[in-house]
């Protein structure tokens, strides 16, 4: 049995303004560090027995305020790429083309020179197809909300379109055992408030 902890990175100064940031390497704003250091005791409780994060600095420095300054950060746990959608607002996507936006959240579409759905969900199901040969009770990834959602459309054949957004700093458990259905445990925990609407 394996269960794997996916916590998505701090507020970055880019969510903050809801920017899409994409593979964009953007650090964690002043908030973002605080909503980490604020779920460390949770995960500290759990205990991992390894971790693993995305090496973009917003993940890494997550990682690190969570405790897992051991964590082994690949390129394999980056967002999603937005390709041209990088740095822009939500609200400039979608007056550019408010159905290429929908497609994209629904998984049907890709930025101009984004990164496809399918593909995406290979790399990061293929990261944690990768710790599967190792033995861990509880695996700490430290990613991205696009990573999370692409996991739970892997693992529990959710379609995107109907997972919402996990928040900044939040846990969501997945139960992974071999032979048997993946289980969702836990989802967009936060210690601090519940979240319906966090930014993409």
């Amino acid at each position: 049995m394996m269960r794997v902890l996916l916590v998505r990175h701090g507020q970055s100064e880019w969510n903050a303004a809801r920017r899409l940031q994409g593979q964009a390497d953007i650090a964690l704003s002043d908030l973002g560090r605080q909503q980490a250091d604020a779920l460390r005791p949770v995960i500290q409780a759990i205990g991992p027995c390894r971790a693993i994060a995305s090496d973009l600095s917003r993940a890494a420095e997550t990682a690190n305020r969570l405790g897992a300054s051991d964590a082994r950060l690949t390129a394999d746990l980056r967002e999603i790429g937005v390709g041209d959608w990088t740095g822009l607002s939500i609200d400039e996507i979608t007056a550019r083309d408010q159905a290429a936006y929908l497609g994209w959240r629904a998984g049907t579409a890709s930025p101009p020179g984004g990164e496809s759905w399918p593909a995406f969900v290979g790399r990061v199901a293929g990261a944690i197809a990768a710790e599967q040969q190792t033995p861990c009770t509880n695996l700490l990834v430290v990613c991205h909300g696009g990573v999370i959602r692409a996991l739970l459309h892997h693992f529990l054949a959710l379609q995107p379109a109907h997972i919402i957004p996990v928040g900044p700093a939040s846990l969501t458990a997945l139960r992974l055992v071999e032979g048997k259905p993946a289980r969702l445990e836990l989802f967009n925990y936060r210690p601090d408030r519940l979240d319906f609407e966090a930014p993409d």
